[in-house]
């Protein structure tokens, strides 16, 4: 196995990597909508939150060079499903068809406070 580091995403907030790759599968932990560079939340407004989101997926992707193209299987956790149509509507966005399988699950909370975290299984 091997870490994916970037400083082009989020540094991760607790005792984890922002992604492993183990053979040809990349695994990248759950991003949020935190500008890697300030480290601060991007906007209370889901939409920005959901495209900075994705942006830090596709950044650890990239790091392992791979793309948003490869994933295979993401898992979208949402603090209030009243977002879920906005979410998809900036995820369809940033996504091509044939769209990656997908979970998607309301929390009650998120480690900080935004309203979405994305992680994704990809292939290399």
């Amino acid at each position: 196995m091997e870490e994916i580091h970037t400083d082009n995403a989020p540094a991760a907030i607790g005792p984890y990597s922002q992604g492993m790759i183990d053979g040809d599968r990349i695994f990248v932990s759950g991003q949020g909508p935190v500008d890697p560079q300030t480290g601060d939340i991007v906007s209370q407004d889901i939409k920005e939150q959901t495209a900075r989101t994705i942006e830090n997926v596709e950044a650890v992707l990239e790091a392992a060079d791979s793309s948003l193209e490869d994933i295979v299987k993401t898992t979208v956790f949402v603090t209030d499903m009243a977002n879920y149509a906005a979410i998809n509507e900036v995820y369809a966005e940033y996504m091509s068809e044939p769209f990656p399988a997908r979970s998607a699950v309301e929390v009650a909370a998120l480690p900080i406070d935004i309203g979405v975290e994305i992680e994704v299984i990809a292939t290399r």
